[in-house]
């Protein structure tokens, strides 16, 4: 597989691995359906080969942040996820970010040294 989509997800919340999982969702939907707006042809090798997805950690909010910015220098396509706060965390806060899709090595560039999840 030549592509992938990573999500990072703040490690310093607290959340049941429901909430977490929902996260991580909202950011591989919100990723793929911009990609597919604005970057087709990466979207549908990505979408061909499998759609492979990679959860790794980061300590907090402001590593989230360095990662977007790093992304958004290199013209990658990227969600950060708010949430509503409607149950476990309060409202608007920043959970996780989602990279991609993109092709492996220019995402490994962005998050390659973090943890897995």
């Amino acid at each position: 597989m030549k592509y992938k989509l990573v999500v990072a997800m703040r490690g310093d919340l607290k959340l049941s691995s429901g909430k977490m999982s929902v996260q991580v969702s909202h950011a591989a939907v919100s990723c793929s359906l911009k990609a597919k707006r604005n970057n087709a042809k990466e979207f549908q090798e990505w979408y061909r080969e499998g759609q492979k997805k990679v959860v790794v950690k980061v300590d907090n909010k402001e590593n989230l942040e360095d990662l977007k910015a790093m992304a958004d220098s290199k013209g990658i396509t990227n969600c950060m996820i708010t949430d509503a706060g409607l149950t476990e965390i309060p409202p608007n806060t920043t959970t996780c970010l989602g990279i991609g899709p993109v092709k492996n090595e220019d995402v490994d560039k962005i998050t390659g040294k973090l943890p897995l999840l």
